[in-house]
């Protein structure tokens, strides 16, 4: 067996290049450091390291035992949170808006239910209005969504900016009434995009309803008209449209909102991981092309 100690000091040196830089890193000294690596090449019958005054790099085996390293501390730190995460059971009942059909919020969920496998996990997803309407009448425990303008309710987890979104290449004629692609209500967002034309003046009509994003996608990518979604959360195959065409929509705010305001233990387990996440939750750039 190798000694988890030796192999956290291992990769430090291996990743700051320097004995001292390692053991400030892991608040040891470095003769501690130093042995640590020492009594490793010496359980192995390897040289890992090649010293000089000015540095400290891999020789090709300690190349090896890198990935080695990584991989049993990833290991032994997973089996830690799985053992430590049986302890915590019971029901929850979730509540996720459409907007993360397409995020990694499901890399979250999939995390929490392999480390908390005695939490039965109930998922439901729809629009932001309705799941805090569920959340009001304690159908659900826990819910991220979208907060209405001027409510201080929940947690933030992020800020972001709405978009208008559409076909790569879609045209907006500024003769005809823009053709919106909309959530039926009660839809946060649908409200936003609304009162924003109306305070420009801007005819507008509906060319798609929707209660799902998959739904709304397939009608932008069909051309029918445009829709508005968080920057972070722009689905793939679709752009951002160019700002000057259509008025600006401000900004909406995501949040976590608990039953009751409290939170039970799997709920605050949920909502620790989702706030750990933060915005990488949001799909990547290059995913969104």
């Amino acid at each position: 067996m190798l000694d988890l100690l030796l192999l956290r000091s291992f990769l430090a040196v291996a990743r700051a290049g320097s004995f001292s830089a390692a053991a400030r890193g892991l608040g040891l000294g470095q003769p501690a450091v130093s042995q640590h690596v020492r009594r490793l090449e010496q359980h192995l019958g390897r040289r890992l390291f090649v010293r000089d005054t000015h540095s400290v790099r891999p020789t090709p085996e300690g190349e090896a035992m890198i990935a080695f390293a990584e991989s049993i501390l990833a290991a032994g730190e997973r089996a830690e949170r799985y053992f430590a995460g049986v302890r915590l059971r019971g029901r929850l009942r979730f509540g996720t808006s459409e907007d993360f059909v397409f995020s990694h919020l499901p890399d979250v969920l999939r995390d929490f239910t392999r480390l908390h496998p005695l939490v039965d996990l109930e998922l439901t997803v729809g629009l932001s209005g309705w799941l805090n309407e569920r959340l009001d009448e304690g159908e659900i425990d826990l819910v991220l969504a979208k907060r209405p303008e001027g409510d201080e309710r929940g947690r933030l987890v992020w800020r972001d900016r709405l978009v208008w979104v559409g076909a790569p290449g879609i045209e907006i004629d500024p003769t005809r009434p823009v053709p919106l692609i909309l959530y039926p209500p009660p839809s946060i967002t649908r409200a936003q995009v609304l009162r924003a034309l109306e305070r420009v003046g801007r005819p507008w009509q509906v060319a798609c309803t929707s209660g799902s994003l998959t739904g709304l996608r397939a009608a932008a990518l069909a051309g029918l008209g445009v829709l508005t979604l968080a920057r972070g959360l722009i689905p793939h195959g679709l752009a951002e449209l160019p700002p000057d065409l259509l008025p600006p929509l401000g900004e909406i705010e995501f949040v976590l909102r608990a039953a009751g305001g409290t939170l039970r233990p799997p709920a605050r387990q949920l909502a620790d991981a989702i706030l750990a996440y933060g915005e990488r939750l949001l799909l990547e750039r290059d995913h969104r092309r």
